[in-house]
């Protein structure tokens, strides 16, 4: 995920089974400048990490279904129960350097970390509540300031997700039915007003420059709602950009559902796909489904051809480490990227789409075909692009090309250069 009103015509509706329902970008958005650093990082680290490792999937010793960092909601676990969580919770072996470091590794350009999950427990320093990291736990310290420092250092945006709308230890938040009753449209509105925005100006003022504030499930949140908390960020920090989850379409960028890449491009849209490694996003014990590195790399190339970012999750253990399956597939990208960067970063999508063998990006006058199926014998088959002045493989010797009635062939080697994702640069004259 300017404030001004716009007279300019809003961007054309994305596929409903895309972009998530209320998570549009607000029209104005698509050419704001503020955006670049973020169109042109194309990856991102996203973390949730918070109570919720502790139990890591299962409570009373009964694996609880769905994603692990919904189980307070999932096995409606009281709040004096859940809340008894925060006395467990000493993560000694976290450590901002570490995480921070992997993150430069797997190249990914940004950092989002939970600082507010739905169960509303803080791991940040708050005066607003004593639910907080610094105050109700044995570890005592604030993680953010630590990877605060860790971003600077590492040159890696530090940014903050943090549930706006769903707070199941806030009476006035929304979700927890099976605690209290629902909130009054003035008592959730109060929720906002008294309690999210001095929360979001504590983020905002005592951990540096921060690159965007990551909102999520809007459900009940008014059009007004959302445009202050909108204004309110960018006030606070004018380059901060606000996800589309913050409702109502007014978010700086548009947000995919869950682990949901579009079909197509999405035309005049800047957008991105969270998305998890395996099947949960906080840490879930019995959750061993992982996404190879294949898939990851072709997922992110996939997103980037078609205009868009990754925001690809990790869920730190209770203890602060980072699973080592997460960690041996970051580091698999990023060893991928390290040799294809300047086939992802900076880039724009298309100009082609809908081929069968993989897919397009490009920068100015250079297009990089990815071929995810290498042709046999080598010929890669090209649909018109104009005037080719050069072909090679990416970081290769030049290769042929030849014109043909349906564009015009490329004789590359016999056998793919990368079984991942082979990477040919044409620059075009």
């Amino acid at each position: 995920m300017s404030s001004a009103a716009s007279t300019s015509p809003s961007p054309p509706d994305p596929p409903a089974d895309a972009i998530r329902v209320g998570s549009g970008q607000r029209p104005a958005a698509h050419g704001d400048r503020r955006l670049d650093w973020w169109r042109d990082a194309k990856f991102g680290l996203f973390i949730h990490w918070g109570l919720y490792a502790i139990p890591a999937g299962r409570w009373h010793d009964q694996p609880i279904p769905g994603i692990g960092e919904w189980i307070m909601q999932r096995a409606q676990i009281p709040v004096r129960e859940y809340e008894q969580l925060a006395r467990q919770f000493n993560p000694v072996h976290f450590d901002a350097d570490a995480w921070v470091r992997l993150a430069k590794r797997a190249g990914q350009r940004y950092l989002v970390i939970t600082a507010k999950h739905h169960d509303g427990f803080c791991l940040f320093d708050s005066k607003l509540t004593d639910y907080t990291v610094v105050k109700a736990t044995p570890f005592g310290r604030d993680p953010l300031r630590e990877l605060a420092a860790a971003c600077a250092k590492h040159d890696i945006r530090l940014c903050f997700y943090y549930s706006q709308t769903q707070d199941w230890h806030h009476p006035h938040g929304d979700g927890n039915d099976w605690d209290y009753a629902v909130p009054s449209d003035d008592q959730f509105d109060s929720y906002v007003r008294d309690y999210v925005m001095p929360q979001v100006r504590e983020l905002l003022s005592n951990y540096g420059p921060i690159g965007l504030i990551w909102f999520d499930t809007p459900k009940r949140m008014t059009e007004a709602q959302s445009q202050t908390l909108v204004d309110y960020v960018h006030a606070l920090q004018p380059d901060c950009l606000v996800n589309g989850r913050v409702g109502n379409h007014l978010g700086d960028y548009a947000s995919t559902r869950d682990n949901v890449i579009p079909a197509d491009q999405l035309a005049e849209m800047d957008w991105e796909t969270p998305a998890t490694i395996n099947d949960t996003w906080g840490y879930k014990q019995d959750d061993h489904n992982w996404k190879s590195v294949t898939d990851l790399v072709r997922k992110l190339v996939d997103i980037a051809s078609k205009g868009g970012n990754y925001l690809l999750n990790v869920g730190p253990t209770a203890e602060g480490i980072i699973p080592a399956p997460s960690i041996e597939r970051l580091e698999g990208v990023g060893d991928w990227l390290r040799r294809h960067a300047e086939s992802v970063y900076q880039t724009r999508g298309g100009p082609l789409h809908g081929l069968d063998w993989g897919r397009a990006t490009r920068r100015d006058n250079v297009v990089y075909l990815h071929l995810f199926d290498w042709p046999t014998g080598g010929t890669v088959h090209v649909p018109d692009l104009g005037r080719v002045a050069s072909a090679q493989v990416l970081g290769g010797e030049a290769l042929p090309v030849r014109s043909n009635s349906a564009g015009f062939a490329i004789e590359g080697p016999a056998q793919a250069p990368d079984t991942t994702d082979s990477v040919i640069r044409l620059e075009l004259a």
